[in-house]
């Protein structure tokens, strides 16, 4: 029995996908193994939104070749449909798959038998137009399930159109079924993935189903517990979809809402679909129908043409917005995109102290939000995640959570009282023990 192992950079809907493809594996007779079991096969699947996520994927190259120097090296994902050729000049990769060809690597390398020049098969990227569905499973606590693909929008710093093609998507009917098989897995979670889920329900090149109806559909999944989406588009997220959240019995009050910036004058270099007032409009909705709702943000530092002036708008519109935490990325050029081309770079140094700034300015945001919920009784889904003596969770609007070790505990969900915060920003909670009492 050849033995594979998996390793996977990026975003949620890349680990659906490695997920899916390790089942093909073991449906053929492969033993899934750790990277660091000498397997015989290494499959990385690869991102490429930072110039730092290409680093990475050189390095995961150089590591499985020293721990099993025969290897049989595929090099997956959005990276490898980028730079094919590129990604097989690297020493020890023996073939690159790009985005229509990843999910037939076992028909198309042919039993992973090494050759003297490495296998390229990527076509071009508008040849790309199949949605392949999936899901992860038996990765983590919660499953990650793939509902849509690729993007018709022209943000001028982004390379996934181009790394994944024209938006796509599976059918409410193919989601259904896939979100029984995961529920059937004793799944508690589930978060919704995809490149631009809220443009779900285009088929075949055209709209035919909407996000708001798959969502009320799998809000009567029997079997799972809770669903999450993990990140939607301001100008998607519409008022019909916040008022199902509000009432709705599984999707929890969490939203990931991609701002980018707070100037609209840097929201129209990015060529983003909408403004601050409209994003600000947003959160006040979700806030006053959720008032406990977590609410995370996306925001690009360092973009060509932002002033000091235009960062201190988005810095001030953050602060006054009602979040809970940021995700910060510091803009890194990408080959193929319109911004690699415009005026105005910010020194690096510049870009390494605003985004500093904001990580500041996110730590501030979830402590107040941590804050705002002690004393409060959550619902906690426990993870296998250990250390010294004590497990973590995530409550149903994404406070992290700690206690001790209790392994009945794990993918359990249960009724805790949020109590106070340790020095790790991480909530604690009345023990279970005396909440069972309770219950």
């Amino acid at each position: 029995m050849r033995k594979v192992a998996f390793y996977t950079l990026g975003c949620k809907l890349n680990f659906s996908e490695t997920s899916t493809i390790g089942r093909q594996f073991l449906e053929k007779g492969y033993q899934k193994v750790e990277f660091s079991e000498t397997p015989d096969i290494y499959i990385i699947n690869t991102c490429s939104v930072t110039d730092n996520a290409d680093k990475k994927c050189q390095k995961i190259v150089r590591e499985a070749k020293k721990i099993s120097p025969n290897s049989y090296v595929a090099i997956i994902g959005c990276y490898a449909q980028l730079k094919p050729k590129e990604i097989s000049e690297l020493e020890g990769v023996d073939a690159v798959l790009g985005a229509a060809e990843k999910f037939r690597l076992l028909d198309l390398l042919d039993g992973f038998v090494k050759e003297d020049t490495p296998k390229v098969l990527a076509t071009e990227i508008k040849e790309t137009k199949e949605f392949v569905s999936g899901y992860s499973m038996n990765d983590r606590t919660r499953t990650f399930l793939k509902v849509q693909d690729g993007c018709n929008y022209k943000c001028s710093f982004c390379t996934i159109p181009l790394a994944r093609g024209k938006s796509r998507s599976a059918s409410i009917a193919n989601v259904i079924e896939n979100a029984k098989e995961v529920a059937a897995q004793d799944t508690k979670e589930v978060v919704l993935t995809g490149v631009n889920i809220g443009d779900f329900g285009i088929v075949d090149g055209r709209r035919q189903e909407r996000l708001i109806d798959l969502l009320k559909e799998l809000d009567n999944v029997e079997g799972i517990e809770r669903f999450r989406i993990s990140s939607i588009e301001p100008n998607l997220l519409d008022e019909e979809i916040i008022a199902f959240c509000s009432t709705s019995n599984k999707f929890v009050p969490h939203f990931h809402i991609p701002l980018q910036s707070g100037s609209d004058k840097m929201l129209e270099l990015m060529r983003r679909r909408y403004r601050t007032d409209l994003y600000k409009s947003r959160i006040t909705d979700i806030k006053s129908q959720m008032p406990d709702a977590c609410i995370g943000v996306d925001v690009i530092i360092g973009f060509p043409g932002e002033t000091e002036e235009d960062f201190l708008d988005t810095y001030n519109f953050l602060n006054e917005l009602d979040v809970a935490y940021l995700h910060v990325f510091t803009y890194s050029e990408r080959p193929n995109t319109d911004a690699v081309h415009m005026d105005g770079i910010v020194p690096k140094q510049e870009r390494a102290k605003r985004s500093k700034m904001l990580r500041i300015l996110s730590d501030k945001k979830k402590r107040a939000f941590y804050e705002s919920q002690l004393g409060t009784t959550r619902t906690v889904l426990f993870e296998h995640d250990i250390e010294e003596g004590n497990m973590f969770g995530f409550t149903e609007n994404y406070v992290r959570v700690e206690a001790k070790y209790d392994p009945a505990l794990v993918n359990e969900l249960k009724t805790v009282e949020l109590t106070s915060i340790n020095d790790q920003c991480i909530v604690e909670i009345r023990e279970p023990k005396v909440i069972y009492e309770k219950h």
